[in-house]
């Protein structure tokens, strides 16, 4: 005999009420939600597994060399200890402390940072002017822009190098002939020979800024550079307050990229002032540690003075990191 559920009834007078509610039952936890599963465990290590072969190579290519650099920059290492004539021994601080003793050093780490802020500063004003230049002509002279570009940027350093010299020649150059100064040589004076170097590595870097920028503005909508103009804002000052905060993320890359390359310029300092000018005027820290270690055959030193470049580009990009930070923009 089926039997029916039991009711509550109604206080005084015996009749039916309305059935006593049943207990819910206790909520499951969600899937993915608490302790992760094993499975879920070993996939957060997918993507190392897909790094792992890039992360080898640039362990074999850079982590490896610049151990051995701060190695040797804590030993006496010369060409006697390379030759084996005398045992290699540890000197700790005291090859900085030479290095820091050192007046030329000083000289010659000013003109570093002068040099590389004003090629930094030169490539980026003329790369972002031919980015927008890029924007605003045809297809024909942009795509003749952009091939002369690549074709400066493909070039070999010690290639361009080589036909700048011979381009500011004072006896053959068709540049002193077509300016009328005669035999004046570039290369002599330490500023005009900085300021030719200058001139090849802008030539041969800008290419990197303008197609990165270039690509940038392109991603820019065109409604916001149009509401702009309309609003009555001049090239600049669209520049300035709409396409460049825009571009904020990729001229960060840039400029990085810039400081890191011209800091540590060789070729072209060591092929057209003939390793450095006339009794070092023109000597970067790349070139004086070349000279140092190879002309000198004092490695330790050589290997210092690239440990000491390391630092000052590693706390000049983590500084400029950090003030873009404070300003509160996303990197």
């Amino acid at each position: 005999m089926a039997t029916t559920p039991a009711h509550d009834t109604v206080p005084g007078t015996g009749r039916p009420g309305v059935p006593a509610p049943r207990k819910a039952p206790a909520a499951r936890p969600a899937p993915g939600r608490g302790r992760p599963g094993p499975g879920r465990r070993h996939g957060a290590w997918t993507p190392w597994l897909y790094l792992a072969p890039a992360l080898v190579v640039l362990a074999a290519l850079l982590v490896y060399p610049i151990y051995q650099l701060g190695l040797i920059s804590f030993l006496e290492y010369t060409q006697a200890q390379v030759s084996g004539g005398e045992p290699t021994s540890f000197q700790g601080l005291g090859n900085y402390r030479e290095l820091f003793s050192d007046a030329q050093f000083w000289q010659v780490l000013l003109a570093t940072v002068v040099f590389a802020a004003a090629c930094v500063v030169t490539t980026l004003a003329a790369g972002c002017a031919l980015a927008v230049l890029l924007t605003r002509i045809r297809a024909l002279p942009r795509l003749v822009l952009m091939l002369a570009a690549l074709g400066a940027w493909a070039t070999p350093a010690i290639t361009g190098s080589t036909v700048w010299v011979f381009l500011f020649d004072p006896d053959f150059g068709p540049v002193n002939k077509v300016l009328g100064l005669g035999d004046f040589s570039w290369t002599y004076g330490r500023y005009s020979a900085f300021a030719l170097v200058l001139l090849e590595v802008v030539w041969c870097s800008f290419p990197f800024v303008m197609v990165t920028v270039y690509a940038g503005i392109k991603a820019i909508p065109g409604e916001v550079l149009e509401a702009a103009s309309l609003d009555g804002a001049s090239q600049w000052r669209i520049w300035r307050s709409v396409t460049a905060p825009m571009l904020r993320p990729i001229l960060v890359v840039v400029t990085i990229q810039s400081i890191i390359w011209d800091f540590k310029v060789f070729t072209q300092i060591y092929v057209m002032t003939g390793g450095g000018g006339i009794a070092g005027q023109n000597l970067v820290l790349n070139v004086y540690a070349y000279q140092k270690a190879f002309a000198s055959s004092e490695y330790s030193l050589g290997s210092a003075i690239g440990v000491v470049m390391l630092l000052i580009l590693l706390a000049v990009t983590l500084v400029y990191l950090r003030l873009l930070r404070r300003q509160g923009e996303e990197i």
